[in-house]
């Protein structure tokens, strides 16, 4: 036999095999197409050279490692469940005499043609909707859109690598499924999972608790600094605890059914109960896949959209003025003439006109332990503590609250105005270093935001005191504790800052100029001062989070298409699987009403549990992406709730959609 044979014989297989081949096929164009549109556009010298384009194109270079992550698992996915298709047909051709090098001929052949095809179509499809894309980008950060059409080689080659690499490695698995199995095992190959499988009451409880144990983190997790970690480790958590439970819990659950008489001995749930009993191993992964996709597109959709929609409000908290200086400092309050009359100079020499002017000094404790009407700030902590239940605390004096707010509060000794920022404090009495003070009011809000104290990353105290010997003393009691411990770690750290805001108005040449004569200003001092302008800020801020969004939406769109491919393959392959069943139920006296009854009720099973829990997921992650959203400047839960409320009912929407299609393909497939 020579290798044209071999061939023919491979594209004849897939000709025939059109039906389950052609979606693995347009879904490997489609992965390689948005890996190609990714790796273009982290390359792209235009995107690059627009205001915030830097910050999105590394935005769309975490997105491509991402979705070469998941094309590297989801491809081997479809390809084992092809391989198990196939698995008879390649027993008949060890039966009628071909060795395994012959098969195994058969599979590269195969594997070789549609990755190749695949490679191909891919990048030509990534390249005509490459423009496309980047307009939608540079829209985004409304830069100016160049003439030309870029296609960067360097891009063409990664792709072509990186899925060479995932199609040798799929070609090994496939072979050593070929190569390891016996004919006889080939044959039957199909069949696998059809013996009834135990209940696994151990691994059923795992499932439980490691559901329990991602929820309670996401629930419990309060902290924005901590959530980012605790996000990966409840992830983790509940992606183990939903395969376990789809693959024992399900298990007992369909067995308990059975133990209903009442239930089980109907002619619609006979049949899909006992047919799920049997299969439900693989299918129980299925369903798993589905639900964990399902929740991920939710997440994604629902986080990215509500930054989107609200990106102005983040900026314009971010930066409240045109030019920002902050900074740490070790003089005393004289800085801040000194910083007053550098603003004034900045503008006269430029001809900027400023105004609304916004400054004041504070010193920050950078963590503390709040049990119960005591703020711990030493070492001598309680047990257990950990970095989540810290809480950060600014010290600012009642001149400059009554400045920065336009108010004209007045205090005694020994009493302050407490704002605080995340959990709600219910005492009348605060310790700070061994200070007790009576909080005379609670704040509702803290105007001084930016840098700034109160800067929604954390559980935050701003303490307002009478006055600058107020602050002195404590500033003196916190340096007395950090001395007695000689320890200058960073949790007893003592930060002296400086904050100031100011709106400039003038031509673009004359805010430039003013914007570096600031900052020629701040040389002067031997502090720790930067300068940050609005508008750069903005431009960053904007590649950042459209970044995001756009990553959101893409990588949302590619896991959608692998739910539906996953579905329909798992739909077709229970439908041949279910065929002969249901013609011994029509030759034992089952009418096609019956029939397609029992169908509807089997795949409203299938597709109701993944459903169900992608909305529980959901409904558990919404404190911890809440508080995620933090870390990112949004604090709009309402917003938050709408949007992640709207994304659900669309793809409940097309949920039903999908449904309806492959309910109707497996129906046409049993009744044939």
């Amino acid at each position: 036999m020579t290798g044209g044979f071999y061939f023919k014989l491979a594209v004849q297989n897939i000709r025939k095999n059109r039906k389950i081949y052609i979606p693995y096929m347009l879904m490997s164009i489609f992965i390689t197409a948005m890996f190609y549109i990714m790796r273009s556009l982290t390359l792209s010298k235009s995107l690059r050279k627009m205001e915030g384009g830097t910050y999105m194109g590394q935005m769309l270079g975490i997105g491509s490692v991402i979705i070469g992550i998941f094309a590297l698992v989801f491809l081997f996915y479809i390809n084992s469940f092809l391989m198990k298709r196939r698995k008879k047909e390649f027993g008949l051709y060890s039966i009628l005499g071909m060795e395994k090098r012959h098969l195994g001929k058969i599979v590269f052949w195969e594997n070789f043609t549609i990755g190749l095809m695949s490679i191909i179509g891919g990048i030509l499809l990534g390249v005509l909707l490459n423009k496309l894309v980047f307009l939608l980008l540079a829209n985004m950060l409304h830069g100016d859109i160049p003439l030309g059409f870029e296609i960067p080689v360097e891009a063409i080659q990664s792709t072509a690598l990186f899925f060479a690499v995932v199609l040798i490695l799929i070609f090994i698995n496939a072979f050593h499924q070929v190569l390891t199995a016996s004919p006889i095992e080939l044959l039957h190959g199909g069949n696998v999972g059809e013996r009834e499988p135990k209940t696994k009451i151990l691994m059923t409880i795992a499932g439980f608790v490691c559901l329990a144990g991602g929820y309670y983190l996401a629930v419990t997790t309060t902290n924005p600094m901590a959530a980012l970690f605790i996000l990966m480790i409840a992830i983790i958590l509940v992606m183990a605890g939903t395969y376990l439970i789809f693959t024992t819990g399900s298990i007992a659950v369909l067995k308990g059914l059975k133990k209903n008489k009442k239930f089980y001995y109907q002619t619609k749930h006979f049949v899909p109960v006992s047919g799920m009993i049997f299969r439900m191993k693989q299918n129980a992964i299925g369903l798993a896949n589905i639900a964990i996709l399902s929740t991920g597109v939710l997440l994604m959709v629902s986080t990215t959209l509500s930054l989107f929609a609200d990106m102005n409000h983040i900026i314009d908290n971010q930066f409240p003025r045109d030019y920002i200086v902050s900074g740490q400092f070790n003089a005393d309050e004289k800085d801040s003439s000194q910083m007053l009359a550098n603003f004034k100079t900045a503008a006269e020499k430029t001809g900027v006109k400023t105004g609304n002017l916004l400054y004041y000094n504070y010193f920050s404790i950078t963590t503390g332990v709040l049990k119960g009407d005591e703020l711990i700030t030493s070492l001598d902590r309680p047990k257990g503590f950990s970095k989540s239940d810290s809480r950060s605390v600014g010290i600012v004096t009642l001149e400059d609250y009554n400045r920065i707010n336009h108010s004209r509060k007045t205090l005694e000794d020994g009493q302050i105005l407490l704002y605080a920022d995340g959990k709600p404090y219910k005492n009348q009495e605060l310790t700070i270093l061994g200070k007790p003070f009576n909080i005379k009011e609670q704040l509702k809000d803290f105007a001084g935001s930016g840098d700034q104290i109160s800067a929604n990353i954390g559980d935050t105290f701003v303490v307002v005191v009478k006055d600058a010997a107020a602050k002195q003393q404590l500033t003196d009691l916190r340096e007395d504790e950090i001395k007695k411990t000689g320890n200058s770690d960073y949790d007893i750290s003592l930060d002296k800052k400086a904050f100031y805001a100011v709106n400039a108005e003038g031509t673009e040449k004359q805010k430039h100029a003013f914007q570096n004569q600031v900052s020629q200003g701040l040389n002067r001092f031997d502090d720790n001062y930067w300068m940050q302008d609005r508008e750069s800020g903005r431009a960053s801020m904007i590649g950042t989070y459209s970044g995001l969004y756009f990553i959101g939406i893409f990588l949302s769109l590619l896991f959608m298409v692998a739910m539906v491919l996953i579905i329909y393959y798992k739909q077709i392959s229970e439908g041949y699987d279910d065929r002969a069943r249901f013609e011994i139920m029509q030759k034992v006296g089952m009418d096609d009403s019956e029939i397609k009854h029992s169908i509807n009720s089997q795949v409203l099973m299938v597709f109701f549990l993944p459903l169900v829990t992608a909305a529980i997921h959901m409904a558990f992650a919404f404190p911890l992406m809440k508080r995620l959203l933090l870390l990112l400047g949004l604090d709009n839960p309402p917003l938050y709730m709408a949007m992640t409320g709207l994304c659900f009912v669309i793809f409940a929407v097309f949920y039903a959609i999908v449904y309806k299609l492959t309910a109707r393909a497996y129906y046409r497939i049993v009744t044939a």
